[in-house]
């Protein structure tokens, strides 16, 4: 099969910008991005920007899927938390790396779409639910990773406590209104550890279900 010159295009213009995980490029070399992002922008599903999609939300920019993917330290054993399903691409390509994705999608919408691209990808390790992403999902913790795909203004406290002690969650924080920032959280035997990472700018994580989510 012929290379698709715009996904080698992304890839090199990734490394360029300090992705340098090759197991990361590789997971994002194999999950066909077009599939996730909607019909009306199919032409730009390898251009290096965050793409609209139904329920104000968006599919993001895949620096961002990198770079997060890299900082979560993601390896084959891993079971990982994933805060926000949206499109799916972030939980396929987490798919990649390693044993299971357990993701949580506050709109039901938004959950069946993502169904159905993974079994059209026959991407069997990913289990998805429609909850509250501040509660997590305490039934099938502890977690060796989490990652937050949208803006909490402090890291809930339920998502730390779900993860093993070592474990990391890479997370944006919107600590000041209109200036959100990337973090990664290492949960300790004392508590926890935070490193800043980098501005971004994410969709804010809302607590509870939208209606007609609950049943």
């Amino acid at each position: 099969m012929t290379p698709d010159p715009r996904k080698t295009t992304l890839i090199a213009g990734l490394r360029r910008q300090g992705i340098s995980d090759e197991r990361v490029l590789a997971a994002l070399e194999s999950v066909p991005r077009e599939a996730f992002v909607e019909d009306a922008f199919a032409d730009q599903a390898y251009a290096d920007q965050a793409l609209p999609m139904s329920c104000g939300q968006t599919i993001s920019q895949p620096y961002v899927v990198a770079f997060m993917t890299q900082a979560l330290n993601v390896d084959a054993g891993h079971r990982v938390l994933e805060i926000g399903t949206g499109s799916g691409y972030q939980a396929a390509v987490l798919s990649q790396l390693c044993k299971r994705v357990y993701t949580v999608e506050r709109f039901r919408t938004l959950a069946e779409k993502s169904a159905s691209r993974f079994k059209a990808l026959k991407i069997r390790n990913v289990t998805q639910q429609v909850g509250d992403g501040y509660k997590g999902w305490p039934q099938l913790a502890p977690f060796d990773r989490v990652i937050v795909t949208a803006a909490a203004k402090d890291v809930p406290r339920a998502l730390w406590e779900q993860m093993v002690v070592g474990g990391i969650m890479v997370i944006p924080l919107e600590e000041r209104a209109g200036k959100q920032d990337l973090y990664r959280i290492t949960r300790t035997a004392e508590g926890v550890e935070r490193e800043h990472l980098l501005p971004v700018r994410f969709v804010p994580l809302v607590e509870g279900l939208p209606k007609g989510s609950e049943t």
